[in-house]
């Protein structure tokens, strides 16, 4: 017989926070949203305060004392180590009636976990930055990358528009004619009407470097969705995709073991199913046989198995609609 209570999973993102309550036998019982709550790019006590809100409205009209655990999943897990921070989520929690034990785990553990029950694999996150994660025993172990844009995040979203524009700037200074993908970057960058009077090229070419250097490096990211338009139009943009989706399986493989045969699971803007490089990515890992590919779900389901396994051990049902 399943115990009475229930467990809840929380996906603190920086834009928006998901949370899910699941009963014991896996029926999801309701789920609920704030903005973005992980305390390292909000203030912790509004962090804290925004997860006990989606929390709250997970469980709607039913008792957050029933809860038996709960599992926060958030990129900088580290952050919640730090007392005062843990002390503020614990106060919001617990404001809303949860008393449950409380456990923190990195987003990659909880993307992972939603898509398969298997206790060992990898995750490959590729969104605006990049990742590789070991998973062992469903916690995180090796990492490869997630050294951000200036010391890495290769094959992601900001590499692959720093390559945009890159490409851009050596079709300027080459003869060779002015394809979609530079076409799009300059219109991008360089809003109104392409002015080809002589001397343009070399015009555009130093207006171009002034106008990326002149922003956020981050913002580089933007070009990446031009790069996935023109990928089947333009060889640039299909050499720039080739080149992301080898990058990212060299940072998956740096944290596998040889003939490894576990699950490889997929999470990001990049990564994603029916894009170019996340095509790229699946054909090329099916073709190298290493494991089924999967890709992530509802994070906060997979944080929400998570803490019933904290309750139940390895029998714990996985979540049900």
């Amino acid at each position: 017989m399943t115990p009475d209570g229930c467990v809840v999973g929380v996906d603190v993102g920086g834009t928006s926070t998901r949370a899910l309550v699941m009963s014991l036998d896996g029926t999801v019982l309701g789920r609920g949203a704030a903005g973005g709550a992980n305390p390292n790019s909000h203030p912790p006590p509004v962090a804290a305060g925004r997860v006990a809100e989606a929390v709250a409205a997970a469980f709607g009209s039913r008792d957050p004392g029933t809860a038996r655990h709960c599992v926060l999943g958030l990129a900088g897990v580290s952050k919640l180590s730090d007392p005062a921070v843990g002390r503020e989520f614990d106060s919001a929690l617990a404001g809303i009636g949860l008393c449950c034990t409380v456990t923190s785990v990195s987003d990659a553990e909880v993307a992972y976990a939603s898509a398969t029950g298997e206790p060992d694999g990898s995750v490959l996150v590729a969104g605006t930055g990049s990742i590789a994660v070991r998973i062992a025993a469903r916690r995180r172990g090796t990492v490869a990358g997630g050294h951000g844009w200036l010391l890495g995040d290769e094959g992601s979203a900001f590499w692959i528009g720093r390559e945009a524009v890159r490409a851009t700037l050596h079709a300027l200074r080459s003869q060779a004619g002015i394809g979609p993908l530079a076409t799009a970057v300059l219109a991008e960058a360089l809003p109104g009407e392409l002015d080809t009077d002589p001397g343009w090229r070399e015009r555009y070419y130093a207006r171009l470097i002034t106008a990326a250097n002149a922003e956020p490096p981050i913002r580089l990211a933007r070009f990446a969705a031009l790069v996935s338009t023109y990928a089947t139009a333009d060889p640039a943009a299909k050499e720039i995709v080739d080149a992301a989706a080898a990058t990212l399986i060299d940072l998956l493989h740096a944290v596998r073991a040889p003939a490894e045969r576990t699950p490889l699971v997929l999470i990001g803007s990049v990564a994603g199913v029916g894009t170019p490089v996340g095509e790229a990515l699946r054909a090329a890992l099916t073709a190298q046989s290493e494991g089924p590919v999967l890709d992530a779900a509802e994070a906060a389901a997979g944080a929400a198995w998570l803490a019933a396994l904290e309750v139940l051990g390895p029998e714990a049902p996985r979540p049900m609609p």
